[in-house]
């Protein structure tokens, strides 16, 4: 059985940084496309960043480039999204996910593709 499971949500200051880690069991993250999607109440689930996992690429969403990096540990089977120099905006329920696809381009930022979800972390900043 797969399971991910989130941690390091919170609340910050604008300005600030918070590291959000996914622990993965099941399955090897080193053999995943591994995402990160978050999840305003009221709105759809969008993408935020993700990496394949034969590939040195990773792909983000526009608004959070520069900002936020993903990261995967696979010797302890985790993944990670470092969020810095968060805004107002970027609060929501932020959620990994892992597709056993090697996804690609616009692929990597499709909810569809992604076949593990973990239940969510709740991120907060403070204007």
């Amino acid at each position: 059985q797969v399971q991910l499971v989130e941690s390091g949500g919170g609340l910050v200051q604008a300005g600030g940084s918070l590291r959000l880690s996914c622990t993965v069991s099941g399955r090897s993250v080193g053999s995943s496309t591994m995402g990160w999607f978050r999840q305003v109440s009221g709105k759809v689930r969008a993408f935020v960043a993700a990496m394949p996992w034969n590939s040195g690429r990773k792909y983000y969403t526009d608004s959070v480039q520069g900002r936020f990096t993903i990261a995967r540990d696979n010797a302890n089977n985790m993944v990670y999204l470092q969020m810095n120099n968060l805004k107002p905006e970027d609060a929501a329920v932020y959620y990994c996910a892992a597709s056993r696809e090697n996804l690609i381009s616009g692929d990597a930022g499709s909810e569809i593709a992604y076949d593990f979800w973990g239940q969510g972390t709740q991120v907060t900043v403070a204007s």
